[in-house]
């Protein structure tokens, strides 16, 4: 795992095409922004985990509850594209 310091107002770059900047620190917690392209997938880990869980429960035949499964999604949330 790569461990990186950063301050507000600073960014990292990955892929040449993912911009990640530190917007905000309070406490405990820090807001990211992001920058990607419109075809790239962003997901939360656990929402991403528990995905893949349900996929493979799917393919083999398991028992997992496709309706037990909940997450909220705001449709109206921002996404700055840089301008594309």
């Amino acid at each position: 795992m790569l461990y990186l310091t950063r301050k507000i107002g600073e960014s990292i770059i990955i892929n040449n095409n993912i911009e990640l900047t530190v917007v905000e620190v309070r406490g405990k917690t820090v807001k990211l922004g992001f920058l990607f392209p419109k075809e790239a997938t962003i997901l939360r880990k656990e929402l991403h985990q528990k995905i893949m869980e349900q996929n493979l429960a799917a393919a083999t035949g398991g028992e997992a509850d496709l309706f037990d499964f909940e997450f909220n999604v705001d449709i109206n949330a921002k996404k700055d594209d840089g301008g594309n």
